[in-house]
């Protein structure tokens, strides 16, 4: 089967073509980088605009790679809500107009199956770190379609505090590349800023480690503070620790061999370095998508809208594609 994933749910317009849920045919994603740089951050009509103006040529690129669709799968949710109406309306359109079956599919969802198109022997069961711009969140896949969270950032997320400290250091937008980019040149142990471990729970917390970023700068006067790439460097250390650490103990403790890490933050160079080499230490197979499918991409929609499309058909039920959809299955420990 051969899915039309379309992606929309917050600043990437993307379309991809995927075979039988793991063959990437074809990938294309139109970046708005340039259009929010000047906010230090998204804005919402702003992105909901430059949906609009590009989805077309996006899908049409797409498509002329590839131009018969078995089916079409869309990102529902969460996200902006307008960015989301773009993608879903237009999706629903394409799919009467082809007289094809179109699935809905939740973002977390997807970022769950970026590393099953790159690597077609995962199998599940194995555990999942989504660590984004708006979620970080650590998820057994029991099973294409059954999950069980067992826990969640309680404030900010990782790719949240990248870009808010980014920010305080005055490095430019968006803030994950640029702290990552800060941090190679840095020391990480110049500035011991503290890790949020929250004994006797998979939760994470990075809004006190934030905070610390902003005091230590108040409260250090600039003679005796570390340079930028240093104070970079150290905070970047901080998170990659809690979440490298926090997800290898889940999956032994779950009796898990493998470990898919999805997420815009999964590109950061340090955080794929600490989950390889404590990989070799724990002998617990990484998987980390490649960097394109590491940022929002349709490869990831269209992956998992094929197992959820099977599913379905062969149970008869009826699909239907709202903005906002909540996950099927997503129950917590």
């Amino acid at each position: 089967m051969i899915v039309l994933g379309i992606e929309t749910s917050c600043d990437e317009t993307a379309a991809a073509i995927v075979k039988d849920g793991r063959r990437v045919l074809h990938s294309t994603v139109a970046s708005q980088l340039a259009v929010h740089r000047p906010f230090k951050g998204v804005v919402p009509e702003l992105a909901s605009r430059a949906h609009v103006e590009r989805i077309n040529d996006v899908i049409e690129e797409a498509l002329s790679f590839h131009p018969k669709v078995d089916a079409i799968a869309v990102t529902t949710g969460p996200g902006l809500i307008g960015c989301l109406l773009v993608g879903t309306v237009t999706a629903r359109m394409l799919a009467w107009v082809k007289d094809i079956p179109i699935v809905g599919v939740n973002h977390l969802e997807g970022h769950l199956f970026a590393g099953l198109v790159e690597h077609p022997k995962l199998k599940p069961p194995f555990l999942g770190l989504i660590v984004s711009g708006g979620h970080t969140e650590l998820v057994i896949f029991k099973g294409y379609g059954r999950y069980l969270k067992l826990g969640a950032t309680r404030d900010d997320a990782a790719g949240e505090a990248f870009d808010k400290v980014a920010n305080l250091l005055k490095l430019p937008f968006p803030g994950g590349p640029s702290i990552d980019k800060a941090a190679r040149l840095g020391n990480a142990s110049a500035v011991p800023f503290p890790r949020a471990w929250i004994p006797g729970t998979y939760d994470f917390s990075f809004s006190g480690l934030k905070t610390s970023v902003a005091n230590y700068l108040k409260s250090t006067p600039a003679r005796r503070r570390a340079k930028v790439d240093d104070i970079a460097a150290s905070f970047q250390e901080a998170v990659v620790d809690v979440l490298v650490h926090k997800t290898f103990d889940a999956a032994e403790r779950h009796g898990l061999s493998s470990v898919v890490v999805g997420g815009g933050v999964a590109a950061n160079s340090r955080l794929r370095a600490a989950f390889q080499n404590e990989s070799k230490l724990r002998k617990i197979r990484v998987f980390l998508p490649d960097r394109s499918f590491c940022t929002d991409n349709a490869a990831m929609i269209a992956a998992a809208g094929y197992y959820k499309l099977k599913r379905a058909l062969h149970r008869g039920e009826k699909l239907a594609v709202n903005a906002n959809l909540e996950i099927e299955n997503w129950k917590a420990a």
